[in-house]
């Protein structure tokens, strides 16, 4: 049965979208911008970055774009001075919460939080540092974990529980104690159900993730070939 077309608003502009679109789906279905760091093309959406909130017209909340569904005669903003500010002040929080040490780190140049900074012309932070003591995970044979670099977008756990079916990943704990772990916090090289596939390697957004021998700015993510399987499994569904 085909799915119901409805008519909704994004920035002013009367769009077509689709019942059961997120906000953020029929964004980008019409070629409409909206921020993100942990939504990924074919994951289940969970709204852990908030980079994403959106104004809906009659209400004072901001909602997360990638987990509200789209609703008849909806009208939305996704840039204002508001929403730029939150924005700002999300990423700032972000930037201090770890340590993000971009100049020695492998994914310099080819990072979405750092380019987002950028993007938002966060060049300083106004808020004290953490500098919380993190260690790394060098215990696989081909890729590394650094909680330095973790920004908790959890897209390395729905990507392998998801899209690969092993369930490596989880989160534990909460707040600014919450790390990703693999199976009940072991060591990432003695996890058994771990299929050294890369593909919650090629989805982090930062250098939390990465192949092991590569040097500062060498480090570059392949989202297409993650956005690809999602299609080809589509396909076979």
């Amino acid at each position: 049965m085909p799915q119901k077309k409805l008519s909704i608003r994004i920035d002013g502009e009367l769009i077509s979208a689709l019942e059961g679109q997120t906000i953020l789906q029929a964004a980008r279905a019409n070629k409409k911008y909206i921020p993100t760091l942990c939504a990924l093309e074919g994951l289940t959406p969970v709204g852990a970055c908030r980079i994403c909130l959106v104004e809906v017209s009659g209400s004072e909340r901001l909602f997360p774009a990638c987990t509200t569904p789209i609703q008849e005669g909806m009208s939305v903003i996704t840039n204002s001075p508001r929403l730029t500010r939150y924005r700002r002040i999300t990423l700032e929080l972000l930037l201090i919460e770890r340590n993000h040490v971009c100049a020695v780190c492998v994914s310099n140049g080819h990072c979405e939080l750092q380019a987002m900074a950028t993007a938002f012309g966060i060049s300083t932070v106004e808020l004290a540092y953490n500098f919380p003591k993190l260690s790394l995970d060098m215990s696989h044979p081909r890729f590394v974990l650094d909680h330095n670099r973790c920004i908790l977008c959890t897209r390395c756990v729905r990507v392998c529980a998801e899209l690969e079916g092993a369930q490596v990943w989880e989160l534990i704990s909460r707040g600014i104690h919450a790390r990703i772990v693999s199976e009940l916090n072991e060591k990432w090289g003695n996890a058994a159900s771990c299929t050294s596939c890369g593909k919650c390697v090629q989805a982090c957004p930062t250098g939390a993730l990465a192949e092991k021998g590569r040097a500062v700015e060498e480090m570059t993510k392949n989202l297409e070939a993650v956005t690809s399987l999602v299609h080809r499994r589509g396909v076979q569904a």
